[in-house]
């Protein structure tokens, strides 16, 4: 079965939070950094690239993966695509 979008997480002292697994999951996360961002800052004008290409990924698997939590992730690459081209356009 599918992972929930929003999954509960159990941290030592009993608290729980919701985090949410397309917009900010929290394994992409470390030290304050978002991974997107470190990719961001490495891949230069590759980024656009790697932008379509987890778009195809996410649209590819989502009937046999995760569902439309997959559609939701190629959504969100989707818009941080169009994100960009705005930007670079401006």
């Amino acid at each position: 079965m599918a992972a929930n979008i929003k999954e509960i997480i159990e941290f030592e002292k009993g608290e729980t939070i919701q985090s949410d697994m397309v917009n900010h999951p929290p394994h992409y996360n470390q030290y304050g950094i978002e991974c997107i961002d470190a990719i961001k800052a490495c891949t230069g004008k590759g980024f656009e690239a790697y932008l379509q290409g987890n778009i195809l990924k996410y649209l590819w698997r989502y009937d046999y993966k995760n569902g439309v939590e997959d559609l939701k992730k190629a959504q969100w690459y989707l818009s941080k695509l169009i994100e960009i081209r705005n930007d670079n356009t401006s």
